[in-house]
């Protein structure tokens, strides 16, 4: 037996030092997928007779394939399947079958609009029930879009403006209620970072950031369990940013910099409530160094939609990409970045906001959650306190998803 052994030693390791052979066909998965970009994160549509990539729209638009046998049928055209010449024909032609051969969690077939590389991404989503103690990026939290914009706390534009405002409660009430992200812009004025949109000329009751931040931070003294993140829109200098957030008293004590994330992944809430740095500011500035004051730049760890769904009134567009287009919602990495979605019109008006807010949880499953391939982490949209987004929120608190 020894010697029989020893014999096959060499052909043995031969084998063993031959490369892994990619899937083939036959082990492709079967069902239904979203076929996306690894690059630019658009989806294969049927277009006419042929093919196109598309901003990803859910089910609205041809975007759908049924995969079964190295064959991608339409589901909007029954018997219809993608050729090799990237055409519409017979899923009973030859040419219909391809080869599909997986890479990680990416797969190799066909090459449209110079794209070779794609995830199959199951348009029935598959969860899991969310742990006891979740991880921040597993987590989903409601936020206040234009949190300043709000009437309450102080003017936030000329009076003419101020009529539309994005929420009617004050961050404080904001707070109470349950919102745990706040987007605010900041402009840069004689007295430091201002809270309003677009230009802080002829604001009345003009609010500083560090009132905001005070607030959120006395907060997070008070409530040792809570998680908030602070999303700015980011027009001052670093140097008055700086200033604004020492004006903040306590601020070191809750503050999250997200120190061994890109090592480690993102830590669970327990972790974060132990250590109680529990708020989270991104800026969407760009590095010139004011990092060094706790804030972090918000490309480098999330990924976000674009965000507008359309006008104030009328029909609304729900297909979710990226606002960056460099960066795709399926971007990934040493860690996974967080997924902030936009969920509002141009324009808020409470019917609209009503009707949108009360379709947060289908936005956020069929059509955002399989074009990022991931969870909502934050939720954002105006006036928080119609149509009931809090239970949508809490819906997507109920499980993990799963690509």
């Amino acid at each position: 037996m020894t010697l029989v052994t020893v014999r096959y030693l060499p052909a043995i390791a031969a084998l063993l030092m031959l490369p892994l052979v990619p899937a083939t066909a036959e082990a492709a998965p079967a069902g239904t997928f979203y076929v996306t970009s690894v690059r630019t994160g658009l989806n294969v549509a049927q277009s006419g007779s042929g093919l196109a990539l598309h901003r990803p729209k859910g089910n609205e638009d041809r975007q759908q394939w049924r995969l079964s046998d190295g064959r991608f049928e339409n589901t909007d055209s029954p018997g219809q399947c993608i050729t090799r010449q990237l055409t519409m024909g017979s899923c009973s032609q030859g040419d219909t079958v391809h080869e599909p051969r997986q890479f990680g969690d990416q797969w190799e077939f066909f090459g449209l609009g110079g794209e070779s590389r794609w995830y199959l991404t199951p348009v029935v989503s598959r969860t899991e029930p969310m742990p006891a103690d979740p991880r921040l990026d597993q987590m989903t939290f409601l936020t206040a879009h234009n949190a300043y914009a709000n009437g309450v706390d102080g003017g936030f534009a000329p009076p003419f403006v101020n009529l539309a405002k994005n929420q009617t409660r004050g961050i404080v009430q904001q707070l109470n209620d349950g919102v745990r992200g706040f987007s605010l812009d900041i402009h840069q004025t004689p007295d430091g970072a201002i809270l309003c949109h677009n230009s802080c000329t002829l604001v009345s009751k003009p609010v500083a950031l560090n009132v905001d931040i005070q607030r959120i931070v006395d907060f997070l003294r008070a409530n040792r369990s809570e998680i908030v993140t602070v999303f700015l829109e980011d027009y001052v200098s670093a140097d008055v940013l700086r200033a604004e957030l020492r004006k903040v008293q306590g601020l070191g004590d809750v503050l999250y910099r997200a120190e061994g994330v890109q090592q480690n992944g993102w830590p669970k809430r327990s972790q974060m409530q132990a250590t109680g740095k529990r708020l989270i500011i991104f800026t969407d500035h760009g590095k010139d160094g004011r990092e060094d004051s706790g804030v972090l730049y918000q490309k480098d760890w999330t990924v976000e939609n674009y965000w507008s769904m359309g006008p104030g009134l009328g029909n609304s567009d729900w297909s979710c990409y990226s606002r960056w287009g460099d960066k795709p919602l399926t971007a990934t990495g040493n860690f996974p970045p967080l997924f902030y979605m936009n969920h509002f019109r141009d324009v808020p008006f409470s019917s609209t906001a009503t009707t949108d807010n009360s379709k947060v949880a289908n936005r956020a499953q069929q059509f955002c959650q399989p074009a990022a391939r991931k969870k909502p982490n934050y939720v954002s949209v105006d006036l928080y306190h119609l149509g009931d987004a809090a239970q949508a929120v809490r819906h997507l608190n109920s499980y993990v998803y799963r690509p």
